[in-house]
């Protein structure tokens, strides 16, 4: 069974940096493909960004596009999301879990991620 653990999460300002750490056991990273979602209070989940661990392809949610980067780290079995130019309405708890993917890369639905960890809260006020 794969097992994931986010941390990384804090109280940052808006316009600020936050980088979150996902750690995998069970398998290999390379046998799975990992996303991020977050769950903001009063909204439904929201796959936030996914990455195909074997060739590194990755997939972003509009609302993210060009200030989150996911990444990986084989070596040390970890998923990272990069998230910069931060904004209140990005605070939510953040999960990542393994998710479906097909040709066209992996796939931000909410409904087809799987084995969440206990998830990390990300807060973004002055």
């Amino acid at each position: 069974q794969v097992q994931l653990v986010e941390s990384g999460g804090g109280l940052v300002q808006p316009g600020g940096s936050l980088r979150l750490f996902c750690a995998a056991s069970g398998f290999a990273l390379d046998d799975l493909a990992i996303g991020w979602l977050r769950q903001v209070q009063g909204k439904e989940r929201e796959g936030v960004s996914c990455i195909i661990s074997s060739d590194g392809s990755t997939n972003y949610a509009e609302s993210v596009k060009g200030r989150f980067t996911i990444s990986r780290d084989d070596a040390k079995n970890t998923v990272y999301l990069q998230m910069n130019s931060l904004k209140a309405e990005d605070t939510a708890v953040s999960y990542c879990a393994s998710v479906g993917w097909g040709p066209n890369g992996c796939v931000l639905v909410v409904s087809d991620f799987a084995s969440w960890g206990q998830g990390t809260q990300v807060t973004v006020s002055s």
